[in-house]
């Protein structure tokens, strides 16, 4: 039996049947149940597509910076955004989970995006889920496989044709109807991308691919808000935890840091494309004090049969950047051996 809610998106490549999960985002259910309904997504763009990680689509202009909410659009309600509906019980764990893409919090429109893969860790509870695909998993192989610039978006666009509300229980806010086209838009069909005559063979396409993947990684991160300054300093409260081991896990780590005080977040530092662990992570504690503890207790324990490392994000400040800008390298022992000594002047260790 199909779940209370739920909107098929006919694209380009192939059905798409999302299932809504209103119990947990009741508000952002609403808002694309009825922007679906008053036909707002037709002809809008997957605009963004990084592959093996998130496609996203959403915005009528076809920019990534445009999009109103439903509630913008109703009589006497001037909302652009409505606020995050983050659940404890929503995580990133199977591909086509549907969430808001939102550059601030609170800020949630008309964006959305789907996950391309399993395990997008780092997303969670950062943006509000709202669904998952329950069929099409095939047309989303296909906006995977997408050949995009450097901005991420694809050479051969991939469209939102039509929408079609298939089960909608809530009921219509006042002054929606009006809103309501008498019919469905025309479907606008893309020409198909054609390589010109003389243009790169396959494997220096295969080159030009791989050489705009970091750039439009760093594209999709900006447009989800995830990419500050290059040069910023790391906090006083943020520690920087390596050599752990690969089995360790984000919860674990958090239950162990904990102890020392309230932590705004724990986040092991993941492959983007498989999901592997790449043996750090940082912990941002909600003071300093509470950071400096955990330094002096934690450095030299064992985690999961592992001697682990701790500093402070300072130590290793180009790493850390590294990480708050989506570009997950792997720690060398000159990260490790330079951050000794760094760091308000502790160093690496007792």
């Amino acid at each position: 039996p199909r779940a209370a809610m739920a909107v098929l998106l006919e694209t380009s490549v192939g059905d798409l049947v999302i299932d809504l999960k209103v119990q947990e985002a009741p508000a952002a259910c609403a808002n694309f149940l009825k922007l679906c309904k008053i036909k707002y997504y037709n002809n809008c763009l997957f605009h963004t597509v990084q592959k093996d990680y998130i496609a996203i689509a959403g915005d009528p202009q076809n920019t990534g910076k445009g999009g109103s909410s439903i509630y913008s659009k109703l009589p006497g309600l001037s909302q652009r955004f409505f606020k995050d509906e983050i659940s404890p019980l929503l995580k990133h764990s199977v591909k086509g989970t549907v969430a808001m893409a939102n550059e601030n919090p609170d800020e949630n429109g008309s964006q959305f995006y789907v996950t391309l893969r399993e395990r997008v860790e780092h997303l969670d509870g950062k943006h509000t889920i709202f669904g998952a695909v329950a069929e099409g998993l095939e047309a989303l192989e296909k906006i995977n496989a997408s050949m995009v610039d450097e901005n991420g978006a694809p050479y051969q666009n991939v469209r939102i044709w039509h929408t079609e509300v298939l089960d909608d229980p809530l009921p219509d806010p006042d002054g929606l109807a009006a809103l309501v086209p008498p019919r469905s838009p025309e479907a606008i069909r893309d020409e198909a991308f054609r390589r010109l005559e003389g243009e790169a063979d396959e494997e220096e396409l295969q080159e030009r691919m791989a050489t705009t993947l970091a750039k439009s990684q760093a594209t999709t991160l900006e447009l989800l808000h995830d990419l500050p300054d290059a040069d910023i300093t790391p906090p006083d409260s943020d520690l920087f935890i390596a050599k752990l081991n690969p089995i360790t896990q984000d919860g674990d780590l958090e239950l162990i840091f904990s102890r020392f005080g309230p932590i705004k977040s724990c986040e092991i530092v993941r492959d983007w494309k498989t999901g592997d662990s790449l043996q750090y992570a940082f912990v941002i504690f909600e003071n300093v004090k509470d950071c400096e503890r955990a330094y002096f207790k934690m450095h030299d324990c064992v985690i999961d049969d592992r001697r682990i490392f701790v500093n402070f994000s300072q130590s290793v400040a180009k790493l850390w950047n590294r990480w708050r800008t989506g570009s997950q390298a792997k720690v060398t022992p000159e990260d490790l051996r330079d951050s000794k000594g760094k760091g308000r002047g502790r160093g690496g260790g007792k």
